[in-house]
């Protein structure tokens, strides 16, 4: 049976904000929380003040997975388990130039570089920036 990844959480200070950031940086659309998904979570047992407390960014063409994110009970503290890679151009790899000027947009919005990683996997080469979020999460840019 093949499932499909439909929700990736993440937990944040200000949940709003950073949809705002994962939106702008993925092509997504910022979202109220509504419709059938809103049911579904206060059938769940959220409750109004526990939505209030949730972002919502998703793929407007349907395809990727929805990001949700929910308030955290204090700051990030240590390194992420997970991270996300993001693609600097769609279906190849990119430049040089493409992968610094898709790294200089998503520190216009708010991320920041924490390095640049050069290195080999065997005969592949790997080149991608390490980044976090306005929040602190990594995720590399490749």
């Amino acid at each position: 049976m093949a499932h499909r990844l439909t929700n990736i959480v993440i937990y944040a200070q200000d949940p709003g904000a950073l949809s705002a950031f994962w939106a702008a940086a993925l092509g997504y659309e910022q979202r109220v929380i509504d419709g059938e998904f809103r049911e579904q979570l206060l059938a769940g047992g959220l409750d109004e003040a526990g939505l209030a407390k949730r972002g919502l960014a998703e793929d407007p063409d349907g395809l990727g997975p929805r990001l949700l994110f929910q308030h955290a009970d204090g700051p990030k503290a240590a390194r992420n388990r997970m991270h996300m890679d993001v693609a600097a151009v769609e279906g190849r790899e990119p430049t040089p130039e493409e992968l610094a000027s898709e790294r200089d947009r998503l520190v216009a919005l708010g991320a920041t570089e924490v390095r640049l990683v050069e290195q080999t996997w065997g005969p592949f080469p790997e080149v991608y920036f390490q980044m976090r979020d306005p929040e602190g999460n990594e995720f590399c840019l490749h």
